[in-house]
């Protein structure tokens, strides 16, 4: 049992959102009871004390979008890569990368991600997947490497054309296979959805191909109109713009997760939201591919859900916070926009969308919510209250100030040291298995 206290506390719980010097009592995987730190102490004597030394304790970040594989991509430039749109950025860097990406890469890219997600206080990862050098058990390798270092996840392959049929009938039976054995492990940390890649490289027979793989066990997660290749695609070649060719296949419906929608109009919204779609909104990587704004005001204004994640740009979820309000402002014209719709992505939205899929409430700290708590090392210099404490993140706070992380109840990391975990042998690894794939990229030696 452990009683993490002494700290600032941040519930997000309407009931009580904040106390001045709180703590979360947690015992097996949920929270027991939140309340003040000397309650908390007298009750629970028994408990390992974990001192917040008046730090914020707050509820674990969620990402609703990230890439596992683009994990060993961090200084790579590859000879001959030069962007000028969108879809030289996919075919000349990240379409590249996957095509070399064995088991093992994959594994180190795991390793890579859910361990920046640690040590940035996030512990639920909805991943997208693809390794087109060697797909068969990619997801199931990622999985290892979940459960071996603690984190909640929810995981699925890109399906795509683009490497030919073969390859395409792989990853639909990747993630049919994948999910068979979410269903049957029943593993609360562990969850399976059914990735699409951009439209542009699906078609329709393959779409046919995965919504009967998928038989409705559970909601797709695919890419809708990063980039105007998309709207083209599907307006000459099926007479139609993208979100109504996934409402005639059949993809759209509440579990569903459509990742960017950049360029969606307003008729599209209007399906996305009476079929109750998610989306999920990466703002750095929509700025760093140079493919738009994604209208979210809009989209939250008609009722949608939609979530943050962050393309695995980062994996520090509150600097994609404080980019998501800036691009929105700027896109508007106006100072005054999107604070209540952005901090409402992270910190409410996202735990929506993992209430589809997870079994416990998530991103909250009360009674019966899963033991998700991260200890943030800030000592504010001007008032701190429960009314003013986005504020506070948005203008103070990086991911890196996290000091400890616990997920399910375990921890995984405490006074910024990560436990269970050998770092620097796991780095070691990776940048061996990173130079070879570099040096395959480049066809030469590192």
């Amino acid at each position: 049992m452990y009683l993490i206290a002494n700290g600032k506390l941040i519930t997000r719980d309407s009931a009580m959102p904040y106390l001045e010097n709180g703590g979360v009592a947690v015992e097996g995987a949920k929270i027991l009871e939140v309340g003040e730190t000397a309650a908390l102490k007298a009750k629970y004597p028994q408990a390992e004390f974990i001192d917040a030394k008046g730090m914020v304790i707050m509820p674990a970040f969620i990402n609703a979008h990230s890439h596992i594989y683009s994990g060993l991509a961090r200084g790579l430039s590859i000879k001959g890569h030069n962007p000028t749109n969108f879809f030289e950025v996919l075919d000349g860097m990240w379409w590249n990368i996957d095509r070399h990406l064995t088991l093992e890469d994959t594994r180190r890219s795991a390793y890579t991600t859910y361990i920046d997600s640690i040590k940035t206080g996030c512990t639920t990862v909805f991943d997208h997947h693809a390794s087109y050098c060697e797909i068969e058990g990619s997801l199931f390798a990622i999985e290892e490497v979940a459960k071996e270092l603690g984190v909640r996840t929810c995981l699925c392959y890109e399906v795509s054309d683009r490497d030919g049929e073969a390859k395409c009938d792989a990853a639909i039976q990747e993630n049919a296979d994948f999910i068979a054995h979410c269903e049957k492990e029943q593993d609360p940390m562990v969850k399976a959805m059914f990735g699409g890649h951009a439209l542009f490289t699906i078609s329709d027979r393959t779409f046919e191909k995965m919504v009967k793989a998928n038989d409705g066990r559970t909601g797709f997660h695919i890419h809708v109109a990063e980039g105007m290749n998309d709207v083209y695609d599907s307006l000459q070649k099926y007479g139609t713009r993208s979100v109504n060719r996934l409402l005639n296949q059949g993809i759209l419906g509440p579990k569903t997760l459509l990742g960017h929608c950049i360029h969606v109009n307003p008729a599209e919204m209007d399906i996305i939201k009476e079929t109750g779609t998610m989306v999920v909104n990466n703002p750095e990587s929509n700025m760093g591919n140079a493919v738009g704004c994604s209208p979210i005001l809009q989209m939250i204004h008609k009722g949608i859900l939609v979530g943050m994640g962050t393309d695995a740009y980062t994996f520090d979820m509150l600097e994609s916070l404080k980019v998501a309000l800036i691009i929105q402002r700027h896109h508007a014209c106006l100072p005054n926009v999107a604070w209540c719709e952005v901090t409402d992505m992270l910190f409410k939205n996202n735990r929506e969308i993992c209430a589809k899929y997870f079994p416990d409430p998530l991103g909250i700290l009360k009674a019966g919510a899963a033991a998700d708590v991260i200890v943030m090392d800030y000592k504010p210099f001007t008032p701190f209250s429960g009314d003013n404490i986005d504020g506070h993140m948005i203008f103070g706070m990086t991911g890196r100030q996290c000091e400890t992380t616990m997920c399910n109840g375990r921890l995984l990391m405490k006074d910024r040291q990560l436990i269970g975990i050998d770092e620097e042998a796991v780095n070691a690894r990776t940048l061996e298995v990173s130079k070879k794939l570099w040096g395959r990229l480049n066809h030469c030696e590192y």
